[in-house]
C-alpha cells in the first residue's frame, strides 16, 4: 500500500542514484535518460559545480525570508533578466506559480481581464495557470474555471486577429507547446501576434518553462523568432533540480508588483537560487549554446531518418526538444523503450517526447537512436 495520492501513473523504475545522462534502479539497471526529469536536468543529473554550489550555500544558510536583502538573489536576478532581454524578475518555487505570478502581474498592470491563450497548451495545474491550459483533460472534474481566458487554435492568425481587442489584458503561449504535443509557433504568426498586442496594449506572456534555459540552443525559445515579449516565465531546468520559478518582466511593470502585491515565502531559497546562478552561468556561455545547436542538428538528422517507418508520422523539432508523432498509441512503445534502457516521455496520446540533457554526448545520441530504431522495428515486424 501506498500513502501517496495517485496522481501519477508511475513507471515501474525506482532510481538509487543518477549522474550525467544516466540512472541506476534499485535492481541495478542501467538507464539512459532522455526525460531530463521533464526538462529539468538540463546540465544532466548532479552537475558538479552546480552540486559545489549547493554544498557552500548549505553551509552558509538555507533560509532567512525574503524581509532580507539576499545579494545573491540579486545576482541571479541579473543573469536572467540580461538572458532575457528583461529587467525585472520575481522568484518562485514552480512554473505554474510563475505562471500564476504572471497572470497577476499582467491583469494589474493594465487594468483588464481578458487573456487569450491556445489549444494543447499547458501551463499548469494550479487554478488560473489551469484555467489558462488549453487541454480539457487537465481541467475536468474541478468545476467552474475562471471565466476571464479565451481559448484560441494554435498558429490560427484568423482566430486571434478577430479576438484581440482593446480589452485584452494579456495573451500568453508557449513558442514549443510541450505537454500538448511538441507543436511549434510559426514565425507569421508570432510576428503578428506581437503587433496585435502591440497595437492593442495587450502584454506578450511568453511561458518558457519547458522551452528556456538552453534547451532549444538559445536561453529562451522566443529568441529565435526575434521576439520582444513584455514578461517571460521559466523554471524547471533554471535549478538543476532544486525548485524554482521565475517570473521575469520589463521595467514598465515594476509599479504594479510594488510592496504587498505579491509574495512567496520560499520563492528565491538561497540553496535554489545556488543552483540557479550556476546552472545559468553554465548555460549561457556562448560556446555551450553553440554545442546544444549542434548537437540538436546531430539528432535532427538521424530523427528524419525514422519518417521511413510506417507508422511515424511527423517529426517535430527545436533544439533538443523533439517530438515523435506516431499513427498509433505511444505508452506501449515507451514502455518497450524502458525494457531496453532507454528513458523518454509521452506528449499526447500519441507523441513520444525526447528531452536529452543538453550536456548528453554524441555516443549517447547514437546509442538512443539504436534503441529507438530497434524498438520501432520490433513493432513493424509484428504489425
Amino acid at each position: 500500500m501506498s500513502y501517496l495520492f495517485p496522481v501519477y501513473s508511475k513507471w515501474e523504475v525506482e532510481p538509487i542514484s543518477a549522474e550525467g545522462s544516466r540512472i541506476v534502479d534499485k535492481s541495478g539497471k542501467n538507464y539512459l535518460d532522455f526525460t531530463s526529469g521533464i526538462g529539468v536536468c538540463n546540465l544532466g543529473h548532479r552537475p558538479a559545480n552546480v552540486q559545489k554550489a549547493v554544498e557552500s550555500q548549505l553551509n552558509s544558510f538555507w533560509h532567512v525570508s525574503n524581509l532580507f536583502i539576499q545579494s545573491k538573489q540579486d545576482e541571479a536576478a541579473k543573469l536572467l533578466a540580461e538572458a532575457a532581454g528583461l529587467d525585472l524578475v520575481f522568484f518562485s518555487n514552480s512554473g505554474a506559480e510563475a505562471n500564476e505570478a504572471a497572470i497577476k502581474l499582467a491583469r494589474k498592470a493594465t487594468g483588464r481581464n481578458k487573456i487569450i491563450t491556445f489549444s494543447n497548451s499547458f501551463h499548469g495545474r494550479t487554478f488560473a495557470a489551469m484555467s489558462a491550459t488549453g487541454q480539457k483533460k487537465i481541467q475536468t472534474g474541478f468545476g467552474p474555471l475562471l471565466q476571464t481566458f479565451k481559448h484560441l487554435s494554435f498558429n490560427d492568425l484568423a482566430g486571434i486577429t478577430e479576438e484581440m481587442d482593446e480589452g485584452t489584458a494579456a495573451v500568453m503561449l508557449e513558442i514549443v507547446q510541450g505537454e500538448g504535443g511538441i507543436h511549434i509557433a510559426t514565425k507569421e504568426f508570432l510576428n503578428e501576434l506581437q503587433h496585435l498586442c502591440q497595437s492593442n496594449g495587450a502584454l506578450l506572456i511568453v511561458d518558457e518553462i519547458q522551452t528556456g534555459m538552453g534547451r532549444t540552443g538559445k536561453p529562451f525559445a522566443y529568441q529565435h523568432f526575434d521576439l520582444k515579449p513584455d514578461i517571460v516565465t521559466v523554471a524547471k531546468g533554471l535549478g538543476s533540480g532544486f525548485p524554482i520559478g521565475a517570473v521575469i518582466g520589463s521595467k514598465k511593470l515594476d509599479e504594479a508588483f510594488g510592496p504587498g502585491s505579491h509574495g512567496s515565502t520560499f520563492g528565491g531559497n538561497p540553496i535554489s537560487v545556488a543552483a540557479a546562478t550556476v546552472t545559468m552561468q553554465t548555460i549561457f556561455e556562448p560556446g555551450f549554446l553553440k554545442e546544444v545547436m549542434e548537437k540538436a542538428d546531430y539528432l535532427k538528422n538521424s530523427l528524419k531518418k525514422l519518417l521511413s517507418n510506417p507508422f511515424v508520422a511527423d517529426v517535430r523539432q527545436l533544439g533538443l526538444m523533439a517530438g515523435l508523432e506516431l499513427r498509433k498509441e505511444a505508452a506501449p512503445i515507451l514502455a518497450q523503450l524502458r525494457e531496453k534502457g532507454l528513458l523518454l516521455l509521452p506528449a499526447g496520446e500519441n507523441v513520444i517526447r525526447i528531452l536529452p540533457p543538453l550536456t548528453a554526448t554524441h555516443e549517447q545520441i547514437d546509442e538512443a537512436m539504436y534503441i529507438v530504431n530497434a524498438v520501432f522495428n520490433e513493432v513493424h515486424e509484428k504489425v
